[in-house]
Parts: structure tokens; sequence; C-alpha cells
């Protein structure tokens, strides 16, 4: 069977094509573990992390220096209590040594009572009767909930800093999508540091997993290439690495799309940029577990105090160094590019405004039947100023409903309710074979957007009004932006959230000209 792109599981090189997951870290990764160091490995989800422990446990063992073993706590996710939780790690211990081949004697006389004490002691058996030392990797480490996290690290400390009287550990990995700044902040919750992790404090370093470069994903379908003959046009690479920046799980979604849907396994037939748009907008529709999971942690205070100011512009209230901000980052939600803090990849963006959106969406769809694209059109090109005018009536009208909706939903997203309802309202050309470029970064102030239908143009900006300067800035904003995306028409949406203010007076469409381009402005 020929090798195929993995978007399930950990990849196995005689199965999936993949690169080479050592790429640059395995002889620092080796060395802790001669070092007989504790490390943690932390990446957003489906990143290779996985992969990673797979292939590593698979290469120590090989070399015969150490017994190492790869155990997943995921299983045990959700329970809470430590007397239940310890005793059901120190069993999925035994279970991955039975099942790898390990030595036998795990945890046979353990006294599953003493939960203060049962992982350690076991492990200190176990590890007194081998004859080579023991390297444990604990994947999912981040799935236990907090007492039995809590209660798993301190009991791996104590037999850590006991190692030089009593067998324990040699090394171990915790691996998952937390840095060891949110262990320490499970077991200190009142700590507002980011130093040490005492007491958990043994932690030697901190990994994270990077992205694929633009030269890996061209490795990467170059590999399909050369086993089928099918061949990626040059436009493609650059722009899966423009739409994913580079995140493994989205590079081989696409390219899995492409090849087995969109082309059929016809290899004869190229892979086009417009069949890799294609394949993106399956997958959003599609909308499997990757994107649930991502999406779900929009939910989270402390994922909203980041994307909410994000999908504004604005500045978030806390430092980059917060625990907020960081976590964020981790869970492959964010990133730093040029110095602006941006959603990590446009797919993630436009994941984010759907996610929070599709209420609106339905709603609006629900509500305004009539309102379809054709609506919009003359000449084919999309009557902006007609479409907006739509939106300003159906704001004045529903403004107040959705503020409260976003306010006591699930997400609590009500500041952001006017980006997220016009966003919405725009969504419907986008069901009709356009789409939504979209720019968003903290500290902008404003968001920006590009409406592309039947290769027209349409840029928008998105402003909330906070004195009466920010309309000239951001008439020269708006004009940038029309010189970056290549058009001399632009438009300028303003909301005003002065409630002393009539709709009369916040409703108003009029058109300026700013260095010969035409801007027409809208308030809300």
């Amino acid at each position: 069977m020929p090798k195929f792109f993995n978007v399930a599981g950990p990849c196995v090189s005689s199965k999936h094509y993949m690169l080479d997951p050592f790429r640059g870290i395995v002889d620092e990764l080796m060395d802790l573990i001669d070092s007989e160091h504790y490390f943690v490995i932390h990446a957003a989800r489906q990143s290779g992390k996985t992969t990673l422990l797979q292939e590593l446990n698979r290469k120590i063992n090989a070399e015969g220096k150490y017994y190492s073993l790869y155990c997943s706590l995921e299983a045990i996710q959700g329970i809470a209590d430590p007397k239940d939780g310890i005793p059901a790690v120190v069993k999925k211990i035994k279970n991955c040594i039975e099942e790898r081949g390990l030595p036998e004697g795990f945890a046979r006389d353990a006294d599953y009572d003493d939960i203060a004490n049962v992982l350690k002691s076991t492990l200190v058996k176990y590890c007194r009767s081998l004859d080579k030392p023991l390297v444990i990797f604990f994947d999912e480490a981040d799935c236990l909930s907090n007492g039995t996290l809590i209660a798993f690290l301190r009991q791996l400390r104590e037999g850590y800093i006991n190692r030089s009287d009593i067998p324990f550990v040699h090394s171990v990995a915790l691996v998952g999508m937390r840095n060891i700044r949110d262990y320490k902040s499970l077991i200190r919750p009142n700590s507002e540091t980011v130093g040490s992790a005492s007491p958990f404090n043994i932690m030697k370093k901190s990994f994270s997993l990077r992205n694929f470069t633009q030269l890996e994903v061209a490795e990467l379908y170059a590999q399909h290439t050369i086993e089928t003959g099918q061949v990626f046009e040059s436009q493609v690479v650059d722009y899966v690495f423009e739409q994913t920046q580079g995140q493994p799980w989205l590079v081989n979604a696409i390219a899995c799309e492409s090849a087995e849907k969109i082309t059929k396994k016809d290899y004869l037939i190229p892979i086009t940029k417009d069949m890799a748009e294609q394949a993106i907008q399956n997958l959003i529709t599609k909308w499997g577990t990757h994107f649930d999971s991502m999406m779900e942690r929009l939910k989270e205070p402390r994922v909203r105090n980041i994307i909410k100011p994000l999908i504004l512009g604005e500045d978030i209230e806390t430092s980059e160094r917060s625990n907020d901000y960081l976590y964020a980052r981790d869970l492959g939600l964010i990133r730093e590019s040029n110095g602006r803090v941006e959603p990590a990849n446009p797919i993630y963006a436009n994941l984010m405004i759907r996610t929070l959106n599709w209420d609106a969406l339905k709603s609006i769809e629900r509500g305004y039947e009539n309102y379809t694209i054709p609506r919009y059109l003359k000449d084919g090109k999309i009557d902006m100023n007609f479409l907006i005018k739509d939106f300003q009536t159906y704001w004045r009208e529903n403004s107040e409903i959705w503020v409260k909706r976003y306010k006591t939903n699930l997400y609590e997203y009500d500041e952001a309710a006017a980006h997220l309802v016009i966003q919405a309202f725009l969504q419907r050309i986008v069901n009709s074979g356009g789409q939504i470029i979209r720019e968003m970064a903290l500290g902008k102030k404003r968001a920006d957007l590009c409406v592309v239908y039947e290769g027209h143009k349409y840029p928008i900006e998105l402003k909330i009004l906070q004195n009466i300067r920010d309309r000239s800035k951001s008439l020269d904003q708006i004009s940038q932006y029309m010189d970056k995306v290549g058009s001399d028409t632009g438009w300028l949406v303003i909301f005003d959230r002065d409630t002393e203010k009539s709709w009369d007076e916040k409703v108003y469409m009029r058109e300026e000209v700013v260095d010969g381009k035409k801007i027409t402005v809208a308030g809300c």
C-alpha cells in the first residue's frame, strides 16, 4: 500500500509521509536523558508530540542503554479525586509496561489505599529490580485533573530529590500542551510568577515543538510526488504555508484532501493552488475534531482575555509574559510575527470568527431569507454600499439583543459583538463562493477585512470609536490597507458605543477621498 498524508494519530515512517521528528533537537533531548534530567515537551494539539515520543522511545530501547517507556495518561482525564486518579495512573503504567514487553514486576504488591505514596513506592520498587535505568515519557500529562495532577507531580518530585539514596526513574518527560508554568500554577494557584516551579522545581528544561518551515512543507509534499508522480504546482507550497504557517496537521490535511478527495487519487492530475483553496474550504465545512478541540478553548476565560482584544485590535490588559498570554500561545491560537501578536494562522483566524458568530450567521440567514447575494450584485460586482446599509439597519434594530446574547452565552464576547455580527453578515458572501481575508492583531486599534468575490477586492476596516481623532487616523489606516490589497475603493465602518447619542446621530454614510482613493465611511 502506498504511503499517505496522515491526519489521525501519530505518524509511522513505513505508512505515512513525514519529516524527521528529531530534526534539530534529538542531541539535546539525549543529553538531558543521559544527565538524568526531568523535562517538559509542550506544543499545540496535533503538532507531532506523540510521533516524536514514540520514535524516541523506539530509538532508546533499540540502543539498549536504558529501558524506555511511553505512557499516555489521556484515558485518566476527568478523574479529579486523587484517591481514584493516582491508582489509575499506577495501573496505566503497569498496563503500558506489560504491553511494551518491559521486565515484569511493576506494582505487584501496590497499596492503592496509600494514595500519597503508591506512585512513588511502586516506581522505587520497580527501578530497584531493573538492571538498567528507566526513562518514562508521560504523554498527555496535562490531561490529569487538578487534584490528581498535583498528587502525581508531588510524588515524582519526592522520588526525584531522593534519587541519590533510593532508586527512582532516571529521566522523565512530561508532555502535553501546557508549559511548566501551568503545572506550577496548579500547585501554587496564588503565585503570579513564571520563574522557578517550586515546590515542583525539578524540571531542567521546557521544549516547544516548532511548526514546519516553508522548505519543510515543500520537502513533505515532494515525498508524495516521488511516491506517486503527482505534482504540487509551485504556488501550492507558498499558499499552504501562508494559510497554515506550517501547522503540521493543517499541512497534512490540505494535501490529503487535495490528493484523495479533489483529484480522487488520479495522480496524473497536478494539484493546483485553486485545489488547495478548495481543500481548505472543504476542511472548514467538515469541521472535524481538530477544529473542535482548538475552538473549544475560546470558552476559557484565560483564552478569552487574549482573543477578545485580538478580534477588536485592542491592547491586552495584562503583560505579554502573563500566564494567560503564554497559555494562548502555547495552545497554538496566537503567534508573534514582526513585532505583532496575531492569530496563529489565517485558517485559525477564520475558525475563531466562525465559531463565535455561528449563531448570528444562522439567525441572519433565517431572518433575511430574501437578502441573498444576488440582491447585492450589480454588473457582477458586490454593491458594498447597499450591503452595508442593510447591515446598518440590522444593527440598529438588533444590536442590544446581540450584545446581551454574547454576554450571557458560553463564550461571553459581548464587547466584540459588533465585529462578530458584521462578519456574520458578510459571511453569506463566502457561502456563495467568495472569501474573507482577515487581518487581526493586538494593538492595531482596528480589524481589517478584505472581501474577495469573482476576482474583485473590497477592503473594509472595522473600528470602535474612541474619540473624534479616531476618524482621521482611521482614514489613513484604511488608505494604507487599500494600498496593500491593491484597491482604490474601500470602506470604513465605525461603531459608536456612546449611549447618550441617538441612532440618527450614529448611523450615516458618506464618502471621503484620501490620496485619490475613495473611502465610504459608515457609522453604526
